[in-house]
């Protein structure tokens, strides 16, 4: 029972923070794996999908009631990343992602410089583009997104964030939304893999999908009230969060 309620507090954890700016994978897998430390890790990972996609999904549909969000990026981004993020769960199967262990610390560095160099970046929504130009670039983003995400993981939500502002011009909230639509799409291609492959705790998953969702809810609120300068706030210490994590993973593994 005690794991029970170790698990429900950390999807819920996880619920609040993937609804701001992604990331509640740093809280809710290590929570699982060290619940259910004999258990095979494809399946801990699929389980977390399960509740994973349950709460980005609240997420996305909260947003979309009160912050217009981008469907002629988001939507073609989220097709590419639902198709790439597929390949990728097929190809960690076949190569090993070491090397991303060793690079993502870095990447996170440099994303975490840019950010808090430009103070200004992300608190207007501007967009940079529109008709074909938007379209292309959302595909781009969506397939080096998806297949990241199904191939490796860590930070998937935190990275789209940081691209939508970064290379379509929107404010941090707006990002947040799209970047919402996009993890659901990378969410249930894993999810299908995992389900067809056998690893999934199905009860599980789904009690701490409620969790999430209740967590989900909560963040997406306090995004909403708060505005782009909290969301940017609470996207770097993540960021921070993530540098240490993938840095000491990383480290272990050298």
């Amino acid at each position: 029972m005690l794991e029970f309620a170790m698990l429900a507090v950390a999807a819920f954890a996880a619920g609040l923070v993937d609804a701001v700016v992604g990331g509640g994978g740093l809280i809710q897998i290590p929570v699982l794996f060290s619940a259910f430390s004999s258990t095979a890790p494809a399946t801990l990972f699929g389980t977390s999908k399960l509740a994973g996609i349950f709460g980005t999904a609240a997420a996305a549909v909260n947003y979309s009631r009160r912050v217009r969000v981008a469907w002629s990026a988001a939507a073609p981004a989220a097709v590419t990343a639902f198709i790439f993020a597929f390949l990728g769960a097929v190809t960690v199967t076949k190569i090993p992602a070491d090397f991303m262990r060793i690079l993502l610390p870095f990447v996170l560095i440099a994303v975490a410089i840019y950010t808090f160099r430009k103070k200004d970046l992300g608190s207007v929504h501007a967009p940079l583009h529109t008709g074909t130009k938007e379209r292309v670039m959302a595909i781009g983003v969506g397939a080096l997104i998806g297949f990241y995400d199904g191939f490796f993981g860590p930070g998937t939500g935190s990275f789209l964030v940081f691209l939508f502002v970064r290379c379509f011009g929107f404010d941090f909230l707006g990002a947040s939304a799209a970047a919402k639509v996009v993890n659901v799409a990378c969410n249930l291609a894993a999810l299908m893999w995992f389900g067809y492959s056998g690893h999934l705790l199905w009860q599980l998953g789904l009690m701490m999908a409620v969790c999430q969702v209740a967590g989900s809810l909560l963040g997406t609120k306090l995004a909403l009230k708060h505005g782009s300068g909290f969301v940017r706030r609470i996207f770097l210490v993540v960021v921070a969060i993530l540098i240490v994590k993938t840095g000491f993973d990383a480290w272990q593994r050298w």
